[in-house]
């Protein structure tokens, strides 16, 4: 059999006694006709939704079903009315993998047929089974018609009304309820209830007197109220006689006379025509009243000619049409001594007088003042953060107690009173102790109830707890009460109590049957369970405390034996396939919680962060637990979430997993913008894509010419890393020309380009070059002069500069935003490349744009001419002055201790017979010369006729001894002298004259003591050979042969040298040894 709606392709072959041949080639690819589906949806189920509307569910027709384009198959729903068939309406479902439509807008309480049919673009289906269900009961639409009221008595109402229209009923009609409440006096209505539905009249009694009444009437159903009557009824109940006027005071009173004031009755119970006030002497018979009559509208009588310091009794009663009233009699004494009384004392509130919503106040009066109190005034504050409420200021003078009313149960009170006299308020006694006031049952019932099936055998109940002030006390717990609902008389109903477990207790009734389970009162959902399966069932709620249950809320209606799976998909792996596809995998709910065949999974994915606005489900019917999500969003991250369901609904959603799309090329940038277009250059600018599809990694620029430019077409690649940069400076524009503009972004692979065309400046209607530009450069900045050149189509708005550096040839905006009004620029040089040659030029600028630059000015160097103070010679000259300073403050301080020495030894200081033996060495020669300078002696070594000077004994051989030394010059100065560089004698014999000879030599002069002392020539032996070698230094003499004179050589640690024997030391050149 073909399909209907399938490709089919045919081949062929022969067959005889022998066997078969081959088959022949395949024909042409044959696809059959559409048609109309073949079957209608099956496994149809209605259920009651709310009062209004029905829910109807069937498994969809499989794919090769449709018998057409699978995008054209939908559902068409029928109903009607059971009582009017003719009237049938009809919806239209267009998702072929729709599975479930809700009914709106039906009557209440009304049973309906349904029949389904599929269709496809062919045509229609045939259509399901009669299908049946019925709306749920609900609370009456309307309210009861031709309502009236009458007044029989002044305290007593006759209330009369019909029924409610069958059609509005909406269910059973339990009985009626009045709304009633004293007109402008009562703030709330209060209720009379009249069971039944057959009663439609009521008396009201204990009303008020002669007070005006609201009064409505409605119906109320099991599942709640119904539409009050309107509009509102008013009536008035009859008149009476009135009660006593109130807030009775004396402010004036005199030896012969008091004044007297009131207030109407607070209760006149009708209209009032007039006071009656009666007084005597209190000592009097009580029947010598003096009476007095006075006018509706009078509110202050004086009484005269009244005995001094007498005590007198005063009567007022208000008069009705009805007569006269209760009479409000007070004492007054005629005297000018009183003063205001003291406040009430020892209150008390008696915890026996304590209920739920009352208290009583007792107390005992202070001091009245020598004025009679006249009323009390009690006031209340609720704890713990309440104002103090004056409760009534018209309590009888001679009340001990009062009964405080309207109070909230479960409350905390303080209370405190005053008495009010002639003269005036007395001060509020003491607070009370706090007082609370006892619990009351709940005033209202748990909302929001639900019940939801969870298996095949139970049901989910959720609600919402009541409203702390409505619960008068501690809440214990919630009753749930259910009944089976199935024909007329049903069973009597089961309640499960649900309570917190210091209230564990079982409860039997004769109208329940309590189950007790332990709870917190905070719980807010329970399962019923070992329901009967394919029944309904009704429920409602109660909460209870210690001191009873609240009303019931209202019921709620459950089908038990078909239950949606009780606990979602498991494992739910997302993975990336594509840029663009997720493949997500799970497994089923666990068996025992199916509840019956899994039909399919809903998928519900979106991106993530904005799952309200990109969520999207799709509708698995296929067994296998996996599906590819498509046509997602590149690089994006999304949630994944799952459900199962079977014939009775959806399952709850498992938590969303997450997965991620893989990268891909990006969109095109959003935008493509040029921007302080000149001759040369411009600014060219790209927004991010849209669509990123991953990471941007960069943007790739490309421009070129339209036309060749001098026979060549140059085009130009910029690639640009990174996704901060998104522009880009081109500065090899030639000028007039139009470029092609090409922008792409990058993430994985580069995406579409974006184009644009873009000519070089200068633009139309620009302003002219600026004319003679120069530069004039100082120390540190160089200064551009120009002159406005023409302007163009619109007023020049300012300039710019453009350089040129001679390292790169190119121009380039330097300068932007110069005012209109100048003509120079002042540029630092520390903006510029030290080294490097610049070119200047012009830009003028208007509304138009960019227009011609000015000709380039002489180039400049942007070298900086650095002060005389910062060349390296400066730096030089001042190190070698410096130097030579030092030198000389050196020199100078040598000199100075020098001379201290030599002035301390010609003092005839002693000398120390200690021996040691001193070397003459080549080596201090400059430092003998010196001492001789500083002493103002020639040199006797040098002889006047020229000739050669003595021979010059052996170092080696010569002893000196340190008596002949001046004991200052010790190793320190010796040292010291011996810094100073060797010297040698260059004085010819013509420069020395005979005065020099014959002038006497110091006596501790070096060259005396070695002339005159000769005992001393052979002392070496007395030496110890221990010392070191001495060293010798050769210096050239004046002639030949001869011998510079000795200098005195110290050792290391600044003693005097001297050479351990001649065995031992090292010749001089040119010298042989003594020995």
């Amino acid at each position: 059999m073909i399909c209907i709606l399938n490709e089919t392709r045919f081949r062929m072959r022969q067959v005889n006694i022998v066997g078969s041949s081959p088959f022949s080639q395949s024909s042409r690819v044959i696809q059959t006709l559409q048609a109309p589906p073949d079957v209608a949806p099956t496994s149809i189920t209605v259920r009651t939704a709310s009062e209004t509307s029905l829910r109807l569910r069937w498994v969809p027709l499989p794919d090769s079903q449709y018998n057409g384009n699978p995008e054209s198959v939908g559902y068409r729903v029928k109903y009607w009315r059971l009582d009017l068939p003719f009237a049938a309406l009809a919806q239209v479902v267009n998702n072929r993998l729709e599975r479930e439509l809700t009914i709106e807008e039906l009557e209440e309480w009304t049973e309906y047929e349904l029949q389904m049919q599929a269709f496809n673009a062919i045509g229609a289906g045939p259509w399901s089974e009669v299908v049946r269900g019925r709306t749920r009961e609900s609370v009456p639409s309307a309210a009861p018609e031709n309502v009236s009221a009458e007044a029989v008595s002044s305290t007593q109402i006759l209330l009369t009304w019909a029924a409610v229209p069958e059609q509005d009923q909406n269910g059973l009609i339990l009985g009626y309820k009045i709304l009633y409440r004293a007109k402008d006096l009562d703030p709330e209505p209060r209720t009379h209830v009249v069971r039944g539905n057959h009663t439609q009249s009521v008396l009201l009694a204990g009303l008020r007197k002669f007070v005006l009444y609201e009064l409505q009437v409605l119906a109320f159903t099991r599942i709640g109220n119904g539409v009050p009557s309107s509009p509102l009824i008013l009536e008035r109940t009859k008149d009476d006689a009135p009660g006593p006027p109130v807030r009775l005071v004396f402010p004036e009173v005199r030896l012969t006379s008091v004044r007297i004031v009131w207030q109407p009755p607070e209760e006149p119970n009708g209209v009032i025509l007039g006071y009656q006030i009666a007084y005597r002497l209190a000592s009097s018979r009580p029947d010598t009243f003096t009476t007095v009559e006075v006018g509706a509208t009078v509110r202050q009588f004086t009484a005269t000619e009244l005995a001094p310091e007498s005590a007198y009794v005063f009567r007022l009663s208000a008069k009705t049409r009805q007569g006269w009233g209760e009479p409000l009699e007070a004492t007054v004494i005629t005297t000018e001594k009183r003063e205001r009384p003291a406040p009430p004392r020892e209150l008390q509130v008696p915890q026996v007088e304590v209920t739920a919503r009352t208290l009583q106040l007792q107390w005992v009066p202070g001091s009245d003042g020598a004025s009679p109190i006249r009323y009390f005034t009690v006031q209340v504050r609720e704890l713990p953060g309440g104002e103090w409420q004056t409760y009534s200021s018209s309590i009888s003078h001679e009340a001990t107690a009062c009964t405080v009313e309207r109070l909230r149960p479960f409350t905390s009170y303080k209370l405190r009173l005053k008495a009010t006299n002639d003269i005036g308020d007395s001060d509020f006694s003491s607070e009370t102790e706090a007082v609370t006031t006892l619990q009351d049952v709940p005033g209202e019932p748990p909302g929001s109830v639900s019940a939801t099936p969870h298996t095949t055998s139970s049901v989910l109940i959720q609600w919402q707890p009541p409203r702390d002030e409505s619960l008068n006390g501690l809440l214990q717990g919630y009753r749930i009460y259910y009944r089976e609902l199935e024909s007329e008389a049903g069973a009597s109903p089961e309640a499960k109590t649900l309570k917190s477990p210091s209230a564990l207790r079982a409860e039997l009734t004769a109208q329940s049957n309590f189950k007790t389970v332990n709870s917190s009162s905070t719980l807010t959902m329970y399962e019923l369970t070992h329901l009967k399966k394919y029944r309904r069932y009704e429920v409602i709620m109660t909460a209870y405390n210690i001191i009873g249950e609240s009303p019931a809320s209202a019921p709620v209606e459950v089908f038990v034996g078909e239950a949606a799976p009780a606990m979602a998909p498991q494992n739910i792996q997302v993975t990336p396939l594509t840029a663009s596809q997720l493949e997500v995998t799970w497994d089923p709910p666990p068996p025992e919680s199916q509840n019956g065949n899994i039909q399919g999974y809903k998928i519900y994915y979106w991106e993530a962060g904005s799952q309200n606005k990109t969520e999207k489900m799709k509708v698995l019917f296929l067994p296998e637990p996996v599906v590819k999500l498509k046509n997602l969003t590149s690089h994006t991250k999304y949630l994944v979430s799952i459900s199962a369901f079977n014939a009775a609904g959806d399952g709850p959603r498992s938590e969303p997993r997450q997965g991620r799309t893989h990268q891909a090329a990006p969109g095109a940038p959003s935008f493509l913008a040029f921007s302080e277009i000149t001759s040369t250059t411009l600014n060219v600018s790209w927004g991010e894509p849209v669509a990123a599809n991953g990471i941007l990694q960069g943007y790739r620029v490309v421009y070129e010419p339209l036309a060749p430019v001098q026979g060549v077409s140059k085009v130009v690649t910029v690639d640009v890393k990174g996704n901060w940069q998104r522009w880009l400076k081109v500065r090899d524009l030639t000028k007039g020309v139009t470029y092609f503009f090409r922008v792409q972004a990058r993430t994985i692979a580069y995406g579409p380009e974006l184009q644009a065309n873009v000519t070089a400046g200068p633009a139309e209607g620009s302003p002219g070059s600026p004319r003679g530009v120069s530069v004039t450069k100082s120390t540190s900045d160089l200064t551009l002069q120009w002159t406005e050149g023409s302007a163009g189509s619109t007023p020049t708005t300012g300039f710019v500069i453009e350089a040129r550096p001679s390292d790169e040839g190119l121009w380039d905006m330097f300068v932007k935003d110069i005012p209109r009004s100048a003509t120079s620029y002042t540029v630092s040089l520390d903006k510029l490349q030290q080294g490097v040659t610049y070119e200047f030029r012009v830009v003028a600028v208007n509304k138009m744009g960019y227009g011609e630059p000015s000709r380039p000015s002489p180039a400049v160097s942007a070298q900086v001419e650095a002060p005389f103070y910062e060349e390296w010679w400066f730096l030089l000259v001042m190190a070698l002055s410096s130097l030579i300073i030092i030198l000389l403050v050196v020199f100078a301080l040598v000199l100075h201790g020098q001379n201290k020495k030599y002035k301390s030894c010609g003092a005839g200081k002693s000398i120390s017979n200690m021996e040691e033996s001193v070397t003459l060495d080549n080596g201090g020669f400059a430092a003998l010369e010196l001492n001789s300078r500083h002493l103002n002696v020639k040199s006797t070594f040098l002889k006047k006729n020229g000739t050669r000077s003595p021979p010059r004994p052996s170092p080696g051989g010569l002893r000196y001894s340190d008596e002949d030394i001046c004991n200052k010059y010790n190793g320190a100065v010796l040292t010291e002298s011996m810094s100073l560089k060797e010297k040698s004698v260059g004085a010819s014999e013509s420069e020395a004259s005979d005065s020099d000879y014959e002038d006497a030599l110091p006596k501790h002069s070096f060259v005396n003591h070695y002339m005159s002392d000769p005992t001393y020539y052979n002392s070496w032996k007395r030496r110890p050979p221990a010392a070191a070698p001495l060293r010798y230094e050769v210096v050239a003499g004046a002639e030949t042969g001869q011998h510079p004179p000795p200098v005195i050589t110290t050792q290391s640690s600044g003693g005097v040298y001297a050479p351990a024997g001649p065995g031992t030391r090292t010749p001089l050149t040119g010298f042989s040894s003594f020995v």
